[in-house]
């Protein structure tokens, strides 16, 4: 999913939901006075914020979905929704059944979703409907329910991360991109002096940071659940992960402490973009943002996410991205997976990669959104040959909130000047467990 956006909270307990859906219209696709079509019927969606702004999204949007218009005769009324409020709005559709018929959702809340009861299921009728789950990479289908569930979300774009590199200033400093962590701390030593710095971090964005502390974990072969889906958060390989994860401000000394400010992707881009570092990590939508902020394709170059030279595993992403999803209630199920059949289709899929930077989530598509090959293979390879998925586990959400903040929060002990040491990762990774345990 896209980095700048706030994850999802605690659903609300299932039973509660369900209860609460069975008084709805819709709810498992019948509604007896709508079809396929019909030019009487408006669809709700709430689209998530992929672009340079809520404007831009509009802008993109909106031409798509009045061709779905002039084929199908239903319209759409759009409603973008920033990552910062998504979460809280798609909560209180879920409790009060009221809201959008179909939605974007970060895939890494499809578990969390699936447990609530809240969505439809894209059982062999629906997903006949949208043209068949067959149609979807593995990767990109797997990553938004749990395991051997059937899904109640879709792929709709594919999302990795990579190391994004200044290449006049790497060029300038006769440096080639990093291939493991200990050139990356390596070069960006070299890169910092002056006003500029090595690399730039959201060290104030709890989903950024959770992202990169899932990532550097399983580097070391770390894992925050077991087998039986039990947390088991607070264990050396994870307490290594993240010990090196903050070194890269706290002792590498290649992250400006000003970085424990930022809470959004869009401000290390920016800084990336102004000269200001020579490195970030990112998805490969920061393109996007990259040309907003006036660099061209071509002034930067990517490479995976670099893991240390003896590490246990070559992860350098999770398959993040974008899902579409149906809610229960909705009393147009027929438009909805219309709508969504129309939304995965190839030649929006085709349409929409360029202007949003995603990789492709049907099978067989390549990669269309940059004209920088290298680019391209770069994120293709890591999303489909050297990812991980986030722990498909209804707590996931919490899992997210709890150790994100935590690093936020060590982070900006270390930007006052604190030493954080190995105990009070653990202590935090401790704490964070417990509040998971307790919120059930």
């Amino acid at each position: 999913m896209r980095t700048n956006k706030k994850v999802l909270a605690a659903v609300t307990a299932t039973a509660a939901v369900s209860m609460l859906l069975a008084g709805c219209s819709g709810g498992g696709g019948s509604n007896p006075s709508t079809s396929a079509g019909g030019s009487d019927v408006t669809l709700t969606y709430w689209a998530s914020n992929q672009g340079s702004s809520l404007a831009n999204d509009k802008e993109v949007l909106t031409p798509v979905l009045k061709q779905f218009t002039d084929q199908t005769g239903v319209k759409v009324d759009l409603q973008v929704i920033g990552w910062n409020d998504l979460q809280t709005k798609i909560e209180t559709a879920i409790t009060s059944g009221q809201g959008p018929d179909v939605v974007n959702i970060g895939n890494t809340w499809g578990t969390s979703f699936q447990s609530s009861g809240a969505f439809v299921e894209f059982d062999s009728k629906n997903a006949a409907a949208i043209g068949g789950l067959d149609k979807f990479v593995k990767t990109a289908l797997d990553a938004g329910g749990a395991p051997g569930a059937t899904p109640t979300s879709v792929p709709l774009y594919g999302l990795a991360y990579g190391l994004y590199y200044n290449k006049a200033l790497f060029q300038k400093a006769g440096l080639q991109p990093p291939t493991t962590w200990e050139e990356l701390v390596s070069d960006g030593q070299k890169l910092t002096h002056g006003s500029q710095w090595g690399l730039t971090l959201a060290a104030a964005s709890y989903t950024e940071n959770i992202h990169f502390a899932f990532l550097t974990a399983a580097q070391n072969g770390g894992a925050f659940y077991d087998a039986s889906g039990k947390p088991t958060f607070d264990t050396p390989k994870n307490v290594a992960g993240l010990q090196r994860y903050l070194a890269l401000m706290q002792t590498d000394k290649i992250v400006n402490p000003s970085n424990a400010q930022y809470d959004s992707d869009a401000q290390p881009s920016s800084d990336f973009a102004a000269g200001k570092a020579a490195m970030f990590l990112s998805q490969n939508n920061a393109d996007t943002t990259l040309k907003a902020d006036g660099m061209k394709v071509g002034d930067w170059g990517v490479v995976a996410l670099p893991a240390p030279a003896n590490a246990a595993a070559q992860i350098s992403t999770f398959p993040a991205g974008i899902n579409l999803s149906i809610f229960k209630y909705t009393k147009h199920l027929p438009q909805a997976l219309e709508f969504v059949k129309f939304m995965t289709s190839s030649a929006v899929q085709t349409e929409l990669a360029v202007p949003y930077s995603t990789l492709p989530v049907l099978q067989g598509a390549k990669a269309t959104y940059t004209t920088d090959a290298a680019e391209a293979a770069a994120f293709m390879d890591a999303y489909q040959n050297h990812s991980k998925p986030l722990p498909q586990v209804a707590s996931e959400a919490n899992f997210e909130s709890t150790i994100g903040k935590g690093l936020s929060n060590l982070f900006a002990q270390i930007a006052t000047g604190k030493t954080v040491s190995a105990t009070d990762i653990s202590t935090m990774l401790k704490s964070a467990q417990q509040q998971v345990e307790a919120a059930g």
